[in-house]
């Protein structure tokens, strides 16, 4: 694994995170002594993060669902709310 010092670091960050976002992950150092590895995310690319209907046909939301507790509702804090 690479190690660089802070100040390669700081002049060559953009090329240094575009190598460890590809599988190259290395480690900062200062005087010598290691104080970080940088590695890239094993997070999902944006076609394959998928949030909206996850759970489709899984749940059903009853028809009245937005009146559920209204009596109750009404009884803690009134009429109007």
């Amino acid at each position: 694994m690479r190690t660089v010092n802070i100040h390669e670091a700081k002049t060559h960050l953009s090329r240094l995170v575009e190598r460890a976002a590809g599988g190259e992950p290395f480690i900062i150092a200062k005087a010598g002594k290691p104080l970080v590895k940088v590695a890239g995310l094993d997070a999902p690319t944006a076609g394959e993060a998928r949030r909206l209907g996850f759970l489709s046909g899984r749940i059903k939301v009853p028809d009245d669902f937005d009146h559920i507790g209204e009596k109750e509702i009404e009884e803690l804090f009134g009429e109007g709310f």
